[in-house]
């Protein structure tokens, strides 16, 4: 039984004062979720001090992103040391954002995935197609592709702990989502391709989320779907009072 996993990605928002703010207030509203997995990631300035707020609490600590290489002259960059330091449980990579904005690539996403493990953070690592892609009829050649690259080489006994997170570009904060059916299917589809890289079993362990405008009125929706494990969620994880109602979806 794969336990559900409801992560928060802040993006670039909230000073350290604001991120105090809001999960102090988040903390009032989750405190009694058990069967639920909860994380907030905060930008990099806020983290240690939301680490602060939740330690000893239900709700874990991810960052957006990090480099690969644990220290050296990469000017603006954070390693994973530095993350495993504050006290990251978890770390996005390969956001289509950073691919898009930042020329992220999926051999940097693998390079990356590896050093996470090698420092004990698991990687919530994300995959997805743009609308022309869907269009094209190309969404499972580019998620195999995003799976494969970015997981190459990742030894069976890591790869069964790591997050991977479904996010169809087209849906990322244009209160556009996917129909809960369809993204079954594509996760549906991810399953199979981890299927023949490792095993079923270990398929069948790893956890897949859904990203792309989820939000209160939706979160049942494609929380109700077999393969779907949770939810990688953007703009409703900026208010504490939203992102409650989706971690208590089943409530």
């Amino acid at each position: 039984m794969r336990t559900p996993f409801i992560a928060g990605n802040w993006k670039m928002n909230k000073t350290v004062g604001e991120a105090i703010e809001l999960v102090t207030r988040l903390l009032d509203l989750v405190a009694d979720v058990v069967d639920v997995e909860i994380a907030v990631c905060p930008p990099f300035t806020a983290l240690t001090e939301v680490k602060k707020a939740i330690e000893r609490t239900n709700i874990k600590l991810g960052a957006q992103n990090m480099y690969w290489e644990e220290k050296g002259a990469y000017t603006g960059e954070t390693s994973p040391v530095m993350l495993k330091d504050i006290g990251c449980d978890y770390v996005i990579i390969g956001h289509s954002e950073r691919r898009a904005y930042f020329g992220e690539t999926d051999e940097g996403v693998n390079k990356k995935v590896k050093v996470a493990f090698a420092h004990g953070i698991t990687p919530i690592v994300c995959v997805g197609e743009t609308l022309e892609e869907r269009e094209a009829g190309r969404t499972e050649e580019v998620v195999r592709r995003e799976v494969e690259v970015g997981l190459k080489l990742l030894p069976s006994d890591k790869v069964d702990t790591l997050v991977i997170a479904y996010e169809p570009i087209w849906a990322i904060g244009t209160g556009r989502s996917s129909k809960g059916a369809d993204a079954n299917q594509v996760v549906s589809f991810i399953r199979q391709v981890l299927t023949k890289m490792y095993s079923e079993e270990i398929a069948q362990r790893i956890r897949v989320q859904y990203g792309g405008s989820v939000k209160p009125s939706n979160i049942v929706e494609f929380m109700s779907e077999e393969e779907i494990d949770g939810a990688l969620v953007g703009g409703a994880s900026l208010k504490a009072e939203d992102f409650s109602k989706i971690v208590r979806y089943k409530k």
